[in-house]
């Protein structure tokens, strides 16, 4: 069963919620990111952006311990309050294309170890330890890991009965997209949602696989150094938002290379002849529509890529995986790529428009070839995650992403 817990989250004042939300400061353009820190001095980028206020660059320690600084800057300027009680925080977005509600809450580290909450995605040891000195610097955890679950008619029904309440946050940024946030403060309320998720058997991440992990590790932490350790300690858990899984958006990566590997082309669409029945689509951008098929870009025409399937075997979850297709049959034994994590030949794009950009790429000469597929399902994620199994990086790009800002879990 998914144990899910309210917390008092940090948060704004509700007159400067759309202040200080935030994306993602690495989805900032520099000129972009320089002009919000110059003209709002509410937006989250500056506790997450310390060293603006010396006109300095930071990093390391001297960043962890500056970035604590501005947040309790933020506290002590009224600008964030503590909620009194323990809460859950429903939160709603709509956008022209995209929407979806979920729930901010309280995931369990135990939870996560014994494989209650599944992973599909291998972390980098590295940056788990980085993120973890993170937090345990800052002390708040403020970018939730995203987690999706079986869609539940209990749940549906309560969180439906919330929205029939005023919002304490409503408005809208300027991509377009509105963001609703209701405190859930009832108990009777808390306990229907604590109880309701006690009959799903697993939650299953959608993005955050290293937050998790770092979370993960700073309780490993904790708990060693800790002799009065109870295991409800707000280091046990970590901020997560729950969305039910038809409320997912998947988007495909495409894959660039920057050259044959010493093929000519005539060698390579021989190579290629092997394993795909090959169809030259012309200078048109041609976009793949079902599983096992690829589109490729090379030289100014498209080609559409069939596998053969009495030359290919599906053994398991991951060999049916299209981004798996591609690595074992084209880029490691043909364009020697082994690495598709640091391999610097490769590059990925993500989109509604990714045939049009690698056109691009490809004509102005960044790159010789790509390739492109369906975007993965959540049920390949559940399927990769229930055989213990890892997906290729850059395998999927997972909406929603979340505004940062907007519920703090303090560690």
């Amino acid at each position: 069963m998914a144990q899910i817990k309210p917390f008092k989250a940090i948060r704004p004042t509700k007159d400067k919620a759309a202040l200080v939300a935030s994306r993602s400061y690495q989805s900032y353009p520099q000129r972009e990111l320089n002009s919000v820190l110059s003209y709002n001095p509410f937006s989250f980028l500056h506790i997450i952006n310390p060293g603006y206020k010396f006109s300095k660059r930071v990093k390391g320690k001297e960043r962890f311990q500056l970035v604590h600084n501005r947040y309790l800057e933020f506290l002590e300027n009224n600008t964030f309050l503590k909620d009194a009680q323990n809460c859950f925080y429903q939160y709603q977005l709509e956008g022209d294309h995209f929407s979806c509600c979920g729930l901010f809450c309280a995931t369990s580290v135990k939870e996560y170890r014994s494989d209650i909450i599944k992973k599909h995605e291998d972390t980098i040891e590295k940056r788990e330890s980085l993120f973890a000195d993170y937090l345990e610097t800052v002390k708040f955890n403020a970018e939730p890991v995203l987690m999706t679950y079986a869609d539940n008619a209990t749940v549906a029904e309560i969180l439906s009965e919330v929205r029939t309440n005023e919002p304490e946050y409503f408005f809208t940024t300027a991509d377009k997209v509105t963001h609703r946030l209701w405190v859930i403060s009832a108990p009777e309320t808390i306990k229907k949602l604590h109880d309701a998720f006690k009959q799903i058997e697993q939650l299953y991440i959608a993005d955050g696989h290293h937050r998790s992990a770092s979370s993960n590790l700073l309780a490993s932490y904790f708990q060693k150094n800790n002799p009065g350790h109870t295991g409800e300690e707000p280091y046990n858990y970590f901020m997560s938002y729950l969305i039910p899984e038809s409320e997912i958006k998947i988007f495909g990566y495409n894959r660039l290379v920057k050259d044959l590997n010493g093929f000519s082309k005539a060698d390579f669409l021989v190579k290629l002849d092997t394993t795909y029945r090959i169809e030259n689509q012309g200078g048109l951008s041609y976009v793949p529509t079902q599983k096992h098929h690829f589109s490729m870009y090379l030289d100014g025409e498209f080609y559409s890529l069939y596998l053969r399937k009495n030359v290919y075997r599906f053994t398991d979850a991951l060999s049916r995986l299209d981004t798996q297709i591609l690595f074992k049959t084209i880029l490691e034994p043909i364009l020697g790529i082994r690495d598709l994590r640091n391999d610097k030949r490769i590059q990925y794009g993500y989109g509604k428009h990714t045939a049009i950009q690698m056109k691009k790429s490809i004509d102005q000469g960044k790159f010789t070839v790509g390739f492109g597929m369906v975007p993965i399902t959540i049920d390949e994620i559940k399927a990769i995650a229930d055989a213990g199994q890892v997906m290729p990086p850059k395998s999927t790009y997972i909406e929603p992403k979340l505004r940062s800002g907007l519920t703090i879990y303090e560690l």
